[in-house]
């Protein structure tokens, strides 16, 4: 065990090191199981769980490089159009551990159930997932879809098939000429990823299909999506990632009439850098007037 993380009491617990490491483990299977930003974003850290705040940057305007034979010409400079230093939020979700269970274990050589452990983390994945999209209006932190300057595009009736793929082809033409060239992601919730899986016209291929060829990062689907509105992303560091300055872990926080609550916790920030890299999709989606 690092001494440098004893703020997680594991030296004051009452498990063996075999029990604490199933824990552990089933924590970060079920998390890398369950999150689904992850997939599409990259990791800024871990910085370490002293880190508390990160620099946020925005950025405008997208001008290519310049070449010529001695440097000599001017190039336009990336600089952020604006700098603000953010809080990194603590997700978390406690479970319980009953004493009787530890001994039941013990004395019949099994391994400790970890369902309620697997259930927080599953929990805490979901709070980073609804983090990633829309943000906290608590501490003034934005989302993908919510944050100010993304674009717009209303969704046709996904009810007809094609009409999905349509729309996917005309998100990543917004943010084409807003000079984001992809690669893209898409995320929908589960009602709108499941109308992809219908045969697309009469080619005898999924429209998914399709949409994954336009997409290259992927086409995911996320029960933390609100309603049936989804986005299409450019992906890449330089556009939103991840400021991470703990991952997983599991703490524990000291009996209580015998049995053992412990923490399933990170911190976690979405940096969204580039806003016009985003293109929500709005709208019924299924031909019915959004009221």
């Amino acid at each position: 065990m690092n001494p440098g993380q004893n703020f997680l009491a594991h030296f004051e617990n009452p498990f063996t090191a075999e029990e604490w490491k199933l824990f552990v483990d089933t924590v970060t299977a079920v998390a890398t199981r369950r999150l689904v930003g992850r997939r599409f974003l990259d990791v800024f850290g871990p910085l370490g769980p002293g880190v508390q705040s990160v620099m946020v940057e925005t950025y405008k305007g997208a001008a290519p490089g310049s070449s010529d034979v001695l440097g000599e010409e001017q190039p336009g400079t990336v600089f952020a159009d604006t700098r603000q230093q953010r809080m990194i939020p603590i997700i978390y979700k406690d479970f319980m551990v009953h004493w009787r269970d530890i001994e039941t274990a013990r004395q019949l050589g099994s391994p400790l159930d970890t369902s309620a452990a697997a259930g927080a983390a599953a929990f805490c994945a979901f709070k980073e997932d609804d983090l990633v999209f829309y943000g906290d209006p608590k501490l003034k932190e934005p989302g993908l879809m919510t944050v100010s300057g993304n674009h717009t595009l209303e969704m046709r009736d996904w009810n007809i098939p094609g009409n999905g793929f349509l729309d996917v082809v005309r998100a990543t033409e917004d943010l084409l000429a807003s000079g984001h060239y992809g690669p893209y992601a898409v995320v929908l919730p589960p009602k709108r990823f499941a109308q992809l899986h219908r045969i697309y016209q009469s080619t005898g291929v999924l429209e998914i299909e399709n949409v994954r060829q336009l997409v290259t990062d992927g086409v995911f689907q996320s029960n933390a999506l609100r309603g049936d509105e989804g986005f299409v992303l450019s992906t890449g560091r330089e556009n939103v990632d991840l400021a991470l300055s703990m991952d997983f872990q599991v703490a524990y926080l000291g009996a209580e009439r015998m049995n053992h609550p412990c923490r399933v916790l990170e911190c976690v920030l979405p940096r969204i850098k580039h806003p016009d890299a985003i293109c929500r999709l709005v709208g019924a989606g299924d031909g019915r007037k959004k009221k």
